[in-house]
């Protein structure tokens, strides 16, 4: 009897712009290796040898997302804040390719404004919004979700920006957390939707002002994520295709 080889690692790409930390010596004291190194470490703390976390931001040549890199990678993660229209279409239509053929995408907090999200869900991605470093309540609404797994009900975010309803997405194939805030509001914080092969997760806690990234359990959900996003299969964009009759006839009773 042989063992099975191993399963091959995941590709992890992890973006941000790279911007808040270059501008804001508060920020840079939060994140001294960016938004985007404080969530590759994360991803890297829970999944270890399981993925190879790489990152990249908006300032690199093609934002560092080549298509090169694109091909290579399972998982993206995304979080932008203050230059989303400075993304370039064309990077945008990349991404958006890759993602229909079965990329995995996760998007973070801000991110919700971004052209990647608001193109995938076809709507204004708006919500309410405070930043008044508010306690932020997450409820487990989805237990048996793999992105739960080992997420304590609830768990508590003691310093956040708050975003509140409506949130004009479309409706979440599954909607795995809720967070509730101080002055009662209540938002969609943790939502799966499929588009084409891949599959993607929004989750929105990690304000820029906030060490929200450095929290155990919100780091839990993202690697979880990065592991139900991967693709199962060959990555492949939906197409029209004609096929003929094959094993059906008429009168056939082969049935």
């Amino acid at each position: 009897m042989t063992s099975s080889a191993p399963a091959a690692p995941l590709n992890v790409t992890v973006w941000s712009e790279g911007r808040h930390e270059r501008q804001d010596a508060g920020v840079a004291a939060l994140y001294p290796r960016g938004m985007h190194g404080a969530v590759a470490e994360g991803i890297g703390e829970h999944l270890g040898d399981a993925a190879v976390v790489r990152t990249a931001t908006l300032d690199e040549p093609e934002h560092g997302l080549t298509e090169s890199v694109l091909e290579q990678t399972d998982v993206l993660t995304w979080w932008g804040h203050i230059a989303h229209d400075q993304v370039a279409d064309e990077v945008v239509e990349r991404v958006h390719r890759h993602v229909l053929a079965g990329m995995g995408l996760i998007v973070l907090h801000s991110g919700h404004w971004s052209k990647i999200f608001t193109r995938l869900m076809g709507t204004t991605c708006t919500l309410r919004w405070r930043s008044a470093g508010d306690r932020e309540v997450v409820w487990t609404v989805a237990p048996s979700h793999p992105i739960a797994a080992g997420v304590p009900h609830p768990f508590v975010i003691e310093e956040q920006e708050m975003y509140g309803e409506f949130f004009d997405i479309p409706a979440p194939d599954e909607l795995v957390f809720i967070s509730s805030f101080s002055g009662g509001e209540v938002f969609r914080s943790g939502c799966t939707f499929r588009r084409g092969n891949g599959k993607i997760f929004y989750f929105s806690p990690g304000d820029q002002d906030y060490p929200v990234y450095h929290h155990p359990h919100v780091r839990r959900v993202i690697a979880n994520a990065v592991t139900w996003a991967a693709p199962a299969t060959r990555r492949e964009v939906p197409t029209l295709a004609h096929v003929e009759t094959g094993w059906f006839r008429r009168g056939d009773d082969r049935a």
